[in-house]
């Protein structure tokens, strides 16, 4: 008998093809039979009128800590997502020290937007090595979930305080690539750096990873290749300053691995495509001298709520923005009161090119006022800086931060972006279908209260498919899962098809989408984070087990910790591309 059988659902399998009407049939966590199924099931789910597909696969997520108290790791078992990857950008939080933790942890509330109350009062950080952090988690989480190994960690455990101002000696970096292989065996399923502007420290400094030269990057990168079913993922910039293509081609070429990078997004641009091509042009180079660049694309436009208190993405523009958020609380406020401070902040934003991928960030003039605290500020809710300056014949930077001040730095700004017509979905149509891409970057458990990225199924099943039309159904569950299932070398995942395992949603195709963003507060600590809830997703399965029954999850934790080597395999450096 069977466990579980998924009766006169419209099966589209995964591999592109139309779907076709069927049944799907499972036993012992894994998909017995596909199409007519005869057998009895203990349980039965009636699925007519309804997509039946494979379960949608996250390649970048940060949901490392929120494991802990978050073990279903929602939203994402809400919107169809069975599978994630985490510990990316360099930001992995084993292996770990008692030493390092309490640089690391401050690190991780600046850089990824993990309150530093939650870390510490909801995670138990009992474990030192890679492997004891996975045994943490064996069987209690409720989502399918492997994890990196990111460079930060490795180099604060090895170097100490050094980590931060200094180059590794031959001694330092020997350890580290010790290290990086023994959590690599352990079971991470790869290694994560970046160089990334946009990545400082909870002192305001860069984070570890960057004040690392390309050669220890490299030699690291060159551990991987030694370890099967691994691989890399490295945070370039937005902006590739010389050399980079250089030296992420030199990365993958080392590793023997594709490498992926963050991120392709479409605002409202009118150079949109020409920029999104000069950034895939990466892939290009890197493929005619053997090597493979993956970039991950954002499948909406992404909203970044931001604020001069955190100070994260505000602290990638220039100049006196990047002191700013050293500054202790009170010394910024008084500080930021400066009328000179406040021309040099204009200046050094203004200079920013125009071409720039991070130009949104310096255009002063052009956020919106989300929320506010002050009672006094409330009648500035949802209006735009430049209109309120117009207005009041006051400069947009003495607009912010007046209201920020009054509202001792928590006042959200939220940069207009654009990109909601159809020429940018059209535009982003062809990005998913490119093999120099990802559909990814939700970025899922981090920057809690900043982005609401962590929808992209949803969103790309609502927008991508219903409203805009720009791939069909088929194709957009194909580039959600088993596209990123072949790139991360996934064992059995990523298929309807008899012998993989039952991760498998099934939804409405005609009103699944992403509710209203909102901010929900359940967050340890006292925190909120930004949320949505997912429309139309009936039920969600892992490994067998439904975790979501129309829109309740069932408290069950079916999840497996995926481990390098024994649940995936190596990828070869040609696998994404279209024959």
């Amino acid at each position: 008998m069977l466990d579980l059988k998924i009766t006169g659902g419209t099966i589209v399998d995964g591999t592109g093809q139309p779907g076709f009407t069927g049944d799907v049939g499972v036993r012992d966590g894994r998909i017995v039979a596909v199409g007519v199924v005869s057998e009895d099931a203990r349980e039965i789910v009636d699925a007519s009128g309804r997509i039946v597909s494979p379960g949608f696969i996250d390649v970048h997520t940060h949901y490392d800590a929120q494991v802990f108290w978050d073990p279903a790791l929602s939203p994402s078992c809400f919107h169809g997502v069975t599978t994630v990857l985490g510990g990316f950008c360099g930001f992995s939080i084993a292996p770990m020290t008692p030493d390092a933790l309490g640089y690391l942890a401050p690190m991780l509330a600046r850089v990824e937007g993990m309150p530093l109350e939650t870390l510490q009062m909801a995670v138990p950080w009992n474990w030192q090595s890679f492997g004891e952090y996975l045994d943490r988690i064996e069987g209690k989480i409720g989502l399918n979930a492997g994890f990196f190994v990111g460079h930060s960690a490795i180099r604060r455990v090895v170097m100490g305080e050094r980590a931060v101002g200094h180059k590794a000696t031959p001694e330092e970096l020997a350890g580290m690539t010790a290290l990086l292989g023994k959590s690599l065996a352990e079971g991470a399923l790869g290694f994560s750096s970046t160089i990334s502007a946009t990545h400082n420290d909870g002192d305001g400094n860069a984070v570890p990873s960057r004040w690392a030269d390309n050669s220890e990057i490299i030699a690291l990168a060159r551990e991987v290749r030694d370890h099967p079913g691994t691989g890399v993922e490295f945070l370039p910039g937005v902006d590739f300053e010389p050399g980079v293509p250089e030296l992420i081609t030199e990365i993958s070429l080392a590793s023997q691995r594709p490498v992926n990078w963050n991120a392709v997004a479409i605002s409202g641009r009118k150079d949109a495509a020409e920029k999104a091509e000069s950034q895939l042009a990466i892939s290009d180079f890197a493929r005619a001298r053997g090597g493979e660049v993956i970039a991950l694309t954002i499948p909406c436009t992404a909203e970044v709520y931001m604020t001069f208190k955190q100070g994260f993405v505000f602290d990638s523009l220039p100049g006196i923005w990047r002191e700013i958020f050293k500054w202790p609380m009170p010394e910024r406020m008084e500080r930021l009161r400066d009328p000179e401070l406040r021309r040099k902040m204009a200046g050094d934003a203004e200079s920013v090119p125009e071409e720039a991928v991070m130009r949104f960030v310096s255009r002063l003039g052009n956020y919106r006022i989300v929320s506010v605290t002050a009672e006094a500020s409330k009648p500035y809710e949802g209006r735009v800086v430049q209109e309120i300056a117009e207005t009041e014949k006051r400069e947009p930077v003495d607009v912010m931060l007046d209201i920020a001040l009054a509202d001792d730095l928590l006042t959200v700004f939220a940069p207009l972006l654009g990109g909601y017509d159809h020429e940018s979905y059209v535009l982003r149509g062809k990005l998913w279908q490119d093999d120099r891409t990802l559909i990814g970057a939700s970025d899922a458990g981090a920057h809690l209260d900043m982005i609401d990225t962590f929808a992209f199924s949803t969103s790309v099943l609502q927008d991508g498919v219903r409203n805009h039309g720009v791939v069909s159904l088929e194709q957009a569950v194909q580039l959600m899962t088993e596209r990123p299932a072949r790139y991360a070398g996934l064992i059995d995942r990523g298929l309807i098809k008899p012998g993989y395992h039952a991760d498998i949603v099934v939804f409405d195709r005609d009103t699944v989408a992403r509710g209203p963003t909102y901010n929900r507060f359940d967050v340890p600590g006292n925190q909120f984070r930004v949320y949505a809830d997912a429309e139309g997703i009936d039920n969600v399965f892992v490994n067998g087990v439904e975790i979501v029954r129309h829109g309740d999850h069932t408290g069950k934790m079916p999840g497996t910790v995926l481990r390098s080597g024994r649940d995936t395999r190596t990828v070869a450096m040609n696998a994404m591309r279209h024959v």
